[in-house]
């Protein structure tokens, strides 16, 4: 156990007022070492993007001291005003930017408010339909390993073996079949816009609640460049980080307070303890970035670039699942050039491009390995990266890949993919 000799001279005893890499050089070189990682590399992992310098200092804030347990005007820890004004900024926010009448921005993850919602809804051992892990879905969503699955009777739907899109007839034929209690419109990597009129109308027809889950795309239905499920939804889920270029978190949204008044006690006390304060004031920051004029204008660019990069991607010989993308990610099949995804995806990261293995429809290989990588645009498009960076980056992962298929990877290819890199994260830098 390393023994920390602190300085003298502290404001306060026993407490520090010197800076991290005075107190603790070891976690600050490992986070220094991060951040050049970030400044130096392009992201393209679907679930990442990057902040803002406000979300940072709001994440970082004081308000990391604060115990505020309950929700504001009804805490149950005194001096909470200030932490009060914070989250009622924050659910605010949240129903201006999502036009919905109730936000409940607590949930620690997008993972926990999908529990807050089962455990409002839901009694043990009752019925949901959500989509299969290897066609796009989370693990959420029913996966017999979580939560989910253990806990509730987990059915799913798929897409449609050709297409690859989610077809609607049969999540309406298995609906009929299973009744379902509740039914899930939400996937992790399927990039294709979601139907959530009919998810509503089947839900409707058997009787069943419809959870939607955004946890990719909310950047992108609060920009207009993804469709909202919120008018049709019961319930709506989502991480706050992502698109919507926040800190790590989720949040919930309806327009029914009776299930508002469910959820709220699903959170807190069913489900956690105190909200982490210093988060929500990120997550109000966030928010509040969201509102401006240019968010939507980058939802749409985030479109933009993930389709210049599939394109380009298709254009080279990749095969991309279900042959393009309506948001923010694409996922490729490697199994035509005979790749897993786990070398595809090392490979990358060797020469600087972050991307991560993922499953594909009909996929027959472990997880660890996967026949595929999944893209995301959300990150690049943050440091200013337009259409044309996005189809040099796909050259870069065409002319990487190849090498790796013939097994013969060029030094001087190599070479040119590492400059170009540089070349980008220099003219495009992050704003830390």
């Amino acid at each position: 156990m390393p023994h920390f000799a602190y300085k003298e001279g502290h404001a306060l005893p026993g407490i520090s007022a010197a800076a991290l890499p005075q107190v603790d050089s070891e976690v600050w070189t490992a986070i220094d070492a991060e951040r050049l990682r970030q400044v130096q590399s392009i992201e393209l992992i679907a679930a990442e993007n990057v902040v803002s310098r406000a979300v940072l200092e709001a994440q970082g804030s004081v308000l990391t001291n604060k115990y505020a347990e309950g929700y504001p005007g009804r805490r149950y820890y005194a001096s909470c005003a200030n932490v009060d004004v914070v989250e009622d900024l924050a659910t605010e926010r949240a129903r201006l930017l999502f036009d919905c009448s109730y936000a409940n921005v607590q949930p620690h993850s997008g993972n926990q408010a999908n529990q807050a919602v089962f455990l409002a809804l839901l009694e043990p051992e009752d019925k949901i339909l959500g989509l299969d892990l290897k066609s796009g879905g989370h693990l959420s969503h029913g996966a017999a390993f979580n939560v989910s699955g253990r806990w509730f009777q987990a059915v799913s739907y798929g897409v449609h073996p050709l297409t690859h899109l989610v077809d609607m007839d049969q999540v309406a034929h298995i609906a009929r079949r299973e009744r379902p209690r509740l039914i899930i419109a939400g996937a992790s990597a399927y990039s294709r816009a979601l139907d959530f009129a009919r998810f509503r109308a089947i839900a409707d027809e058997v009787g069943a609640y419809l959870m939607a889950d955004i946890a990719h795309v909310a950047g992108l239905v609060a920009g207009g460049a993804y469709p909202s499920p919120v008018p049709h939804a019961h319930v709506t889920t989502l991480s706050t980080h992502a698109t919507l270029r926040g800190p790590r978190g989720g949040m919930i949204l309806c327009n029914n307070q009776t299930l508002a008044r469910r959820i709220n006690a699903a959170v807190f006390p069913g489900l956690q303890g105190a909200a982490l304060m210093h988060t929500v004031a990120a997550k109000a920051v966030a928010l509040g970035e969201a509102l401006q004029p240019g968010f939507g204008s980058y939802a749409h660019a985030v479109v933009a670039n993930a389709r210049a990069l599939c394109g380009r991607l298709a254009e080279g010989g990749l095969l991309v699942v279900s042959g393009g993308t309506d948001c923010h990610l694409g996922v490729i099949d490697l199994r035509p050039w005979g790749l897993a995804g786990n070398a595809a995806e090392g490979a990358l990261e060797a020469v600087g491009i972050t991307v991560n293995r993922n499953v594909v429809p009909g996929d027959e290989v472990k997880s660890s390995v996967t026949s595929g990588i999944r893209l995301g645009s959300a990150a690049c498009t943050s440091r200013g990266m337009g259409e044309d960076e996005f189809r040099e980056i796909g050259d870069m992962i065409l002319a990487m890949l190849g090498g790796v298929r013939s097994g013969a990877m060029d030094s001087r290819t190599e070479r040119s993919i590492r400059e170009g890199i540089f070349d980008l994260t220099r003219r495009f830098k992050l704003p830390y």
